[in-house]
């Protein structure tokens, strides 16, 4: 659907995706090995698709700038945000190159449509399409027509999708961005999928559109507290370093805690979104993107302590 199509292309902007990588089939990790290294802007892809091998039987497929995992058992595949039907069509021929085998499962990281579009030529072979609880509310609210309709769910802070001799562990770890999304992490490979709650290297988006700021920053401790040391997002780089969820965490922070001193201090409010980017200039402006995005960032946390939303 064009307009979709449009509308994930604004997302991608405004994530600050201007930079093209190459597809490899090696591992690209963001080296965090000294302070300047935590500095860097990253690249976002966001033309082609590619297949990145994780760890055994355990991938990555990006399309444009949206990325997901898939892992592949002795009795089939899982996989996760099938994206949109293009880029499933795509994925499933990738798949076919590694495995004769069905995928068995779909798994929906949360509700959003640019991440969940694609499951329908995967349940039209016979896969079982999963998601939290919680989502199945969202998919009755506001229906769309290339969506699946989850056929299992699960309930909880925690379940376990157990195919062939793997198995895939389903974080929920509550509100954070919206309400049902999970965190996938294989048994094998201690690398999560983490989706949306922490792009290596960039911005959130502008407005922060369905998120809960304090629940966003437990949520993001929760994941620092975990043993894994790299982790794959929902969009940009195959793997990033966990200091990048820090990173994140950090910026959120401050952005709170700056938004509130100067709303607190009677700054008039049409001076506050600059003031409070000067003042997160030094610490975060090689955060990608961070000019055209900062101050949309503190005016959405105006409305959380001016409005209490």
């Amino acid at each position: 659907m064009t307009w979709v199509r449009r509308l994930s292309g604004w997302v991608l902007c405004a994530l600050g995706a201007s930079v093209v990588m190459p597809a490899s089939p090696a591992i690209s990790q963001d080296s965090e090995l000294t302070p300047a290294a935590s500095r860097t802007a990253l690249p976002v892809p966001r033309q082609g698709h590619e297949v990145t091998e994780i760890g055994p039987g355990y991938y990555s497929f990006r399309y444009l700038g949206l990325r997901n995992i898939f892992l592949i058992t002795r009795e089939g595949v899982i996989v996760t945000d099938p994206i949109e039907p293009a880029a499933a069509a795509i994925l499933r021929e990738e798949i076919r190159k590694l495995t004769s085998l069905p995928v068995k499962y779909v798994i929906y990281s949360h509700q959003h449509w640019d991440h969940v579009r694609g499951a329908k030529i995967f349940a039209d072979e016979g896969a079982t399409v999963f998601s939290h609880e919680n989502c199945l509310a969202h998919f009755r609210d506001l229906p769309h027509p290339e969506i699946e309709f989850p056929t299992e769910t699960f309930t909880g802070t925690r379940h376990e999708i157990v195919l062939g001799e793997r198995r895939l562990r389903l974080d929920w770890l509550g509100v954070n961005h919206g309400d049902c999304l999970i965190v996938m992490t294989p048994d094998h490979v201690d690398i999560p999928f983490i989706v949306d709650l922490a792009t290596a290297g960039g911005m959130p988006l502008p407005f922060i559109p369905d998120y809960s700021l304090h629940h966003w920053v437990r949520s993001l401790r929760e994941l620092e507290a975990w043993s894994f040391e790299n982790y794959v997002g929902g969009h940009g780089i195959p793997v990033a370093p966990k200091a990048r969820i820090a990173e994140r965490r950090e910026y959120i922070e401050a952005l709170m805690t700056e938004t509130r001193l100067a709303y607190e201090a009677g700054v008039p409010i049409r001076e506050i979104p600059d003031q409070v980017a000067e003042k997160l200039r030094k610490r975060f402006d090689h955060l990608r993107g961070f000019n055209g995005i900062v101050r949309d960032n503190v005016r959405r946390t105006l409305s959380y302590y001016a409005m209490g939303w």
